[in-house]
């Protein structure tokens, strides 16, 4: 039987690596420094190269099931999702933060559920994302909106962690929360001003923003209003 993923390993090889060689070179001798750290969940049809058009070392890519976010203090255990966001803003000083949900997740469906009993670290797992729930018959329109509910939910804890924080309030970095809808290829971005979703071929920004500018005078961040 033919080894398909051997194929593809040597395509890439043969074909598609000799593209970017110089490119890996330079990131390779000068080390990565990707300007965004791309919390997404792990769901196949989600594609953040594709979907952002970034090229190698542009994103940190942090995938696990619903893109959710553990608790800044431990409380739900150690997890590689916390350490990567550790890693990105103290180590690889990223300047963007985005967290990105889609349309018919599973792990939203589940949560409505029962969970098999076979799948325990998958239910509590899903703790991270019940506060999202709502009080309703999981149909298309509630699950839409419960996706959106969870990014925003996710947005909320990543302000929990302290790096975070201050780096959000003094401007070095920014929180972009997405829910891409798979069937119409369109990311709709959250608006905090607003309060909801804007599908970004009418935003006038890509995420959460837009935030007031400022300045920096004697170490102090002041608001230019």
């Amino acid at each position: 039987m033919p080894d398909e993923l051997l194929d593809r390993l040597r395509r890439f090889h043969n074909d598609a690596f000799p593209q970017y060689r110089e490119q890996f070179k330079t990131l390779v001798d000068e080390g990565q420094h990707p300007t965004t750290l791309f919390i997404g969940c792990s769901d196949s049809r989600l594609v953040p190269y594709l979907l952002t058009g970034a090229e190698p070392g542009e994103l940190f890519l942090v995938r696990n099931v619903g893109a959710f976010i553990p608790p800044y203090d431990g409380s739900h255990g150690h997890h590689g999702t916390t350490a990567a966001i550790e890693f990105a803003v103290l180590n690889l000083q990223v300047r963007r933060i985005v967290v990105c949900g889609h349309s018919h997740c599973g792990a939203i469906k589940a949560m409505y559920g029962e969970v098999s009993p076979e799948a325990p670290n998958l239910n509590r797992w899903l703790d991270l994302g019940r506060e999202a729930l709502l009080p309703m018959q999981p149909g298309p329109e509630v699950l839409r909106r419960t996706e959106q509910r969870a990014v925003v939910l996710q947005l909320e804890r990543l302000m929990e962690y302290p790096m975070v924080r201050s780096r959000v309030q003094s401007g070095q970095i920014s929180l972009h929360g997405w829910h891409y809808v798979i069937e119409d290829g369109e990311v709709h971005v959250f608006d905090v001003q607003t309060g909801g979703f804007v599908p970004a071929s009418q935003s006038d920004h890509s995420g959460t923003g837009p935030y007031q500018p400022y300045v920096e005078h004697d170490g102090q961040v002041l608001v230019d209003e």
